[in-house]
């Protein structure tokens, strides 16, 4: 079935309103937040984030680079102060989805509409996106149940393959191997075991060169679990083969431009899985704001899971 019909089974243009603009995240209620800190046992706090800095693992692929740290004021600077005091200050230089971060809705579109019926042109080289804004995800917040589908311990294996395909029914298995109820205004993460190519083995190149990941039949389990949001520790979230000629970003678009869906992308997921394997627990507390940047079609973010 071609990804514009899956798109507009799954479609959710409409459903909130036509003025809304975070989509799934709508699944995110106040009842499902609170709910969530039941989740929370030991108040262990994990990071799912990778470092932001210039030994990060972009390869300059459609001219992301990671990020560029200086200093604009140091402690010699004020070497005569009269009361010998120091100060420090710094910025950074980054593209907004340089590390771990969110896909936002005015990222991926087709036909010249993106989610909820905006039109592409409202994304401009001057401004951003003046419509479908990530700022709009960040004021609305991503916090609430997470779930782990530890998909690479499911299939007995270091990592998946680039190219392997995660279909809806391993998605099934893998939650009910675990034990896991998957619930409405989830957010679930996936470990396909990728983001080892960099973390372990250093290999930028092999990280970038394809990936495991979900395939389109996959985007309806979402759309019925009533998925909030959903992320990976791969690159792209969806199936990419090696030595790809040209990115084929199906899923992207039924997620992103048809569902409303706010993208995980570059999680760093190996210590949650050995802490939800040890627990036999695979659910937490999720936290994942993004930054309020006007215009933004994407944000760098430090997830956390609080277990």
């Amino acid at each position: 079935m071609e990804f514009k019909e899956i798109g507009r089974k799954l479609s959710n243009w409409g459903r909130w309103g036509d003025s809304d603009r975070v989509g799934t995240l709508n699944h995110l209620t106040p009842e499902r937040v609170k709910a969530a800190s039941s989740s929370i046992r030991s108040g262990r706090m994990v990071s799912l984030s990778l470092p932001l800095g210039n030994t990060g693992p972009q390869m300059g692929l459609g001219g992301r680079i990671n990020p560029v740290h200086t200093m604009s004021m140091t402690p010699a600077d004020f070497s005569k102060h009269p009361k010998g005091m120091v100060f420090a200050d710094d910025f950074i230089f980054m593209p907004l989805q340089a590390a771990t971060q969110w896909d936002g809705l005015a990222h991926v579109g087709y036909d010249g509409l993106m989610y909820n019926g905006v039109p592409a042109e409202t994304v401009a080289a001057r401004g951003g996106s003046s419509d479908l804004s990530v700022e709009h995800v960040a004021q609305h917040g991503i916090a609430g149940r997470g779930v782990l589908l530890d998909i690479a311990r499911y299939l007995d294996v270091d990592r998946l393959e680039a190219g392997q395909t995660i279909t809806r029914e391993m998605l099934e298995q893998t939650a009910e191997r675990q034990g896991t109820r998957v619930e409405k205004g989830d957010v679930v993460l996936f470990r396909t075991g990728w983001m080892r190519c960099f973390t372990v083995d250093g290999d930028a190149a092999r990280y970038w060169n394809g990936e495991p990941g979900i395939g389109l039949d996959c985007c309806a389990w979402l759309h019925e679990n009533e998925i909030a949001a959903v992320a990976s520790d791969n690159w792209g979230i969806e199936v990419m083969p090696p030595d790809a000629a040209s990115a084929a970003t199906d899923v992207h678009a039924v997620l992103i431009r048809d569902m409303g869906m706010t993208l995980g992308e570059l999680f760093v997921l190996d210590e949650l899985a050995e802490a939800c394997a040890e627990r036999e627990d695979w659910s937490f507390f999720f936290s994942a704001p993004a930054l309020r940047v006007i215009g933004g079609v994407g944000s760098p973010i430090t997830p956390l899971a609080i277990l």
